[in-house]
């Protein structure tokens, strides 16, 4: 439970149906299976879009067992949008310029800072006054 608790899932009600669970539920509820197993410092956790719908408080714990997990040696890829989670990654690949068919193109990578100067990156333009903080 403790480990649920990390990842900010301590609303979610022992015996809840799996069917209610958002799909950012799931795969926090995947990754506290995975902390909870014996760690090997190699892993390579890949998340896709985990703090949807996350109060800012549980998107600062999800963030801490990240940090927590790549301070391990571990690897972790997320795919997101928001910019609170992406302005906190070490590197940045950002895709686009555009989303679906007008997409799939890498418009900038780096640090948050490289992305946030690139001109074309629709990210770096909403990222940048952010940084500033």
């Amino acid at each position: 439970l403790d480990t649920l608790m990390q990842v900010g899932l301590g609303y979610i009600e022992l015996g809840q149906s799996a069917t209610t669970l958002s799909g950012g539920e799931a795969q926090r509820i995947k990754l506290a299976t995975e902390l909870s197993r014996r760690a090997t410092g190699r892993t390579l956790y890949i998340l896709d879009e985990p703090t949807t719908g996350l109060h800012f408080e549980d998107i600062r714990k999800l963030l801490s067992v990240l940090n927590s997990l790549t301070d391990a040696g571990n690897s972790v890829l997320v795919i997101e949008h928001n910019l609170d989670v992406i302005k906190s990654a070490d590197w940045l690949i950002d895709m686009g310029p555009e989303g679906g068919s007008g997409g799939g193109v890498v418009v900038a990578e780096g640090t948050p800072y490289d992305v946030a100067s690139v001109s074309k990156s629709h990210t770096g333009t909403y990222l940048a006054p952010l940084l500033k903080k």
